[in-house]
């Protein structure tokens, strides 16, 4: 809610473009690019489409833009001649290209199916474009070897859109570390192309511009936070790092083992190896450095699923059956609480699910939408018909270990956004409490102080409640206040207590962290 808060200005005009604000207040992540992607998707939108739906549609090609990224990205990785399957004596073994496509194949299941994808890629967030240009830049530099031109199309742009999304840090280490892999490259029948050095010259000098650029905007801003030498903390990032690549993480861990002896000729490392190890190893870096842990590791999913992908191949059947058998038992599980959930909701039986959704989110009312339910039969469905067909005796593709953990991992988030949205946007979202604001007050006020408030309040009373929303001050005169409870013993520097009376205190009906107290002007009609 807070980004599209900072988009709903730019595209309302009373925002500066070089320095979004939200009530005075600059976003957490210092972005351009992202606001400015979903404001044009406002500007531009039909009148009939809903402001909130239009500025998504940017996003939604963006994640599609990744894993078109991540699929060409780990092909041309997978057509180096070291990445490539020891050749039989006697011939039968699979063309280059069509490994290639098989390992592509791979890494893109292996994408889809990490659990932080799915977690994270509906978000309209700098998060997502940071993940989409982190995937062409990872393009860029996997096909310059075969694709020069478009390789400097995909890498400029990966460059310029991290810088403008709120990582330049990232954008120069994975720029200047990228022109180093590349320029101490050692592939089979390119190890001495002419112009590689130019080309590494290049994307450094691409990368310094990018730089310059960003410091210009003053765009640079500090954000390392070191972890605390404390068990607790470091535990904490192992559970994410574990969960949140699941099943990508582990296969990646086995790539390299598997391929280790692959990692070095004459001290240079293998570019199927050190190209994915560059990304992942930055991200990492970044998730135990900042505060933003999850996003920063998101970043290192496109990467990671390469990694794991020349797993495939070195996978004993023995192991494969386990991924198989421990995802099937896992998604449909998950699949089947989903569904037994939402019945309950529908119908009241089972008695308990209903009971808990009452106790977790009292006031909500559970309806019934003939499209999500009938988007929720069809994806449980080709779950079904993915699972016959993996167990049926036909010819085994190599990537067919991933085609279950990326079906379910679509399955459960399809069911969630179809089946469960009505729930998750009541428990998550502000728009019950702006609705309970807007009864306490009983019609439309001509503004609103508030005092406390976070930025994605701030925006869901702009957005949901249609009100003016202004700081808190001894100046203003709006007939209505509003304040966080923890801002609470900083009110009285923020206004005249004695011009203001209680009048009612209120809370977010499935979160008890979310409380506000609304106070009325002694002196104005607040109507």
């Amino acid at each position: 809610m807070t980004a599209f808060g900072y988009m709903a200005e730019l595209a309302g005009g009373s925002g500066n473009w070089f320095s979004p604000k939200l009530m005075g207040i600059s976003p957490e992540i210092d972005a351009l690019l992202p606001y400015w992607l979903g404001a044009w998707a406002m500007q531009w939108a039909p009148s009939w489409l809903a402001p909130d739906f239009a500025a998504r549609i940017p996003f939604g090609l963006m994640l599609a833009l990744t894993m078109a990224a991540t699929w060409y990205g780990t092909y041309y990785l997978a057509r180096s001649p070291k990445a490539q399957p020891v050749a039989f004596a006697f011939g039968g073994e699979a063309k280059p290209a069509d490994y290639a496509r098989a390992i592509a194949d791979g890494g893109l299941l292996a994408l889809i199916a990490c659990l932080g994808l799915a977690q994270l890629a509906h978000e309209t967030t700098p998060a997502l474009a940071q993940l989409c240009f982190t995937a062409l830049l990872f393009y860029a530099l996997a096909a310059l070897p075969y694709r020069t031109v478009a390789s400097a199309v995909a890498g400029a742009t990966g460059l310029l859109g991290l810088a403008l999304s709120g990582a330049p840090a990232m954008a120069g280490v994975l720029g200047f570390g990228g022109a180093l892999v590349h320029l101490l490259d050692r592939t089979e029948g390119y190890e001495q192309r002419p112009g590689k050095r130019l080309e590494a010259l290049a994307l450094s000098l691409t990368t310094g511009l990018t730089i310059a650029l960003v410091t210009y905007l003053n765009l640079w801003r500090w954000r390392i936070h070191l972890p605390q030498a404390s068990w607790e903390e470091w535990r904490s990032l192992g559970r994410l790092f574990l969960w949140f690549t699941w099943p990508a993480g582990p296969l990646a861990l086995w790539t390299l083992w598997r391929w280790r002896r692959q990692r070095a000729r004459k001290g240079v490392p293998s570019r199927h190896l050190s190209l994915p190890l560059l990304f992942v190893i930055t991200a990492m870096g970044a998730t135990v450095t900042t505060a933003s842990a999850d996003r920063s590791l998101l970043l290192a999913l496109p990467a990671m699923a390469a990694l794991a992908a020349f797993a495939l191949p070195t996978l004993r059947r023995s192991v494969a059956a386990l991924v198989d058998w421990f995802t099937l038992l896992f998604f449909s599980g998950c699949a089947l609480i989903i569904w037994i959930v939402w019945i309950s909701m529908q119908t009241g039986f089972p008695r308990q699910p209903a009971a808990n959704v009452v106790r977790l989110a009292p006031g909500f009312e559970s309806s019934f939408s003939i499209t999500a339910f009938g988007i929720a039969v069809a994806a449980t469905l080709a779950w079904l018909w993915l699972v016959k067909w993996r167990v049926g005796r036909h010819r085994a593709a190599i990537w067919k270990s991933l085609v279950l953990p990326a079906g379910g991992a679509a399955l459960s988030w399809l069911l969630l956004m179809t089946l469960w949205l009505p729930l998750l946007d009541y428990a998550r979202s502000y728009a019950p409490l702006v609705r309970r604001t807007l009864i306490v007050m009983q019609q439309q006020p001509s503004c609103v102080q508030v005092h406390g408030l976070s930025r994605s309040q701030v925006a869901a009373f702009r957005f949901h409640g249609k009100l003016k929303v202004v700081p808190a001050s001894k100046e203003a005169q709006c007939p209505w206040l509003i304040v966080d409870k923890d801002a609470m013993p900083t009110l009285s520097g923020a206004v005249d207590r004695d011009e203001w009376t209680y009048h009612s205190a209120l809370r977010h009906p499935a979160d008890r962290d979310e409380d506000l107290t609304v106070f009325r002007r002694k002196s104005a009609n607040p109507l």
